[in-house]
């Protein structure tokens, strides 16, 4: 039986792939590719999508076309998280499905295909930059195809308000339920997991700084982002977020441990 993560990741890869055939058929009128379901392995390494081709008549002729390429479809499908940077590819996408679902089984009124699609879409947005990604990841969201032709527009605009409400810089509580799991969801907080972003970062928008240049830039974005002063906010008070979050801060004030984890990472960055 499949777990409720097999169960999402196959779902977003059957409507990324239904885009990618849509968008390649377009032109050839009178034929339709749609990805009937995609199959995923338990350790999430594989997935085997079935199709189903009008007319029938050109399926045999269309399934050589598409695994003729197969390259080519698989690279695209990659495009869709991979045009992030570092910090943001699909492991960090992945994460924000993985612990937005379980934040949300603690609210069973909460809709988990609104919640799944919410956390799936909420970075979208880093393809025009990362300055108005919140509000880039509402709007290609409310003009899905896939999501239009599934969710009611009450629904829709829903979930728009809580993409938009999640990044970590917003100051004001998100407008509901849905925006406080994927903003909590989003900020996972982990000492290792956020240097390492912060590091990633640093290295693909600052090659000009030196090992002590990294250093100086990470400690003053942790204090600034995660200090007792700073910008972020944890909404839910009870989630791990808020426990490591107190444990972050002991770390602050621990400099000989901090540069350890620095210079341990950005080793490992730099191999």
């Amino acid at each position: 039986m499949e777990t409720t993560r097999q169960s999402k990741i196959s779902r977003l890869l059957q409507k990324e792939l239904s885009e990618i055939f849509r968008q390649q058929t377009a032109k050839t009128h009178g034929v339709i590719v749609s990805v009937s379901t995609v199959r995923v392995s338990p350790d999430l390494s594989t997935a085997r999508a079935y199709l189903s081709i009008f007319p029938s008549g050109k399926a045999q002729e269309l399934i050589a076309s598409i695994n003729a390429s197969s390259r080519t479809i698989r690279y695209e499908l990659a495009q869709k998280v991979r045009a992030f940077d570092k910090a943001h590819q699909e492991s960090h996408v992945l994460m924000v499905i993985e612990q937005s679902i379980k934040l949300a089984e603690h609210t069973p009124a909460m809709n988990s295909d609104m919640v799944y699609i919410i956390a799936a879409f909420h970075d979208h947005g880093l393809i025009n930059g990362r300055e108005n990604h919140h509000k880039d990841s509402c709007t290609i969201l409310e003009a899905d195809e896939f999501v239009k032709s599934h969710f009611t527009r009450k629904q829709i605009v829903t979930m728009g308000r809580a993409v938009e409400d999640h990044r970590a810089s917003n100051q004001k509580k998100p407008r509901n339920g849905y925006g406080m799991i994927v903003a909590e969801a989003d900020r996972f907080i982990e000492a290792d997991t956020i240097i390492r972003r912060t590091i990633q970062y640093g290295l693909a928008n600052y090659p000009q700084l030196n090992r002590a240049g990294h250093y100086q830039r990470t400690i003053e974005h942790l204090n600034e982002k995660y200090g007792p002063k700073g910008y972020l906010k944890v909404w839910v008070p009870w989630s791990d977020n808020a426990k490591n979050l107190k444990k972050l801060h002991v770390l602050l004030t621990d400099k000989k441990r901090l540069e350890e984890i620095f210079n341990r990472i950005f080793d490992e960055e730099n191999e």
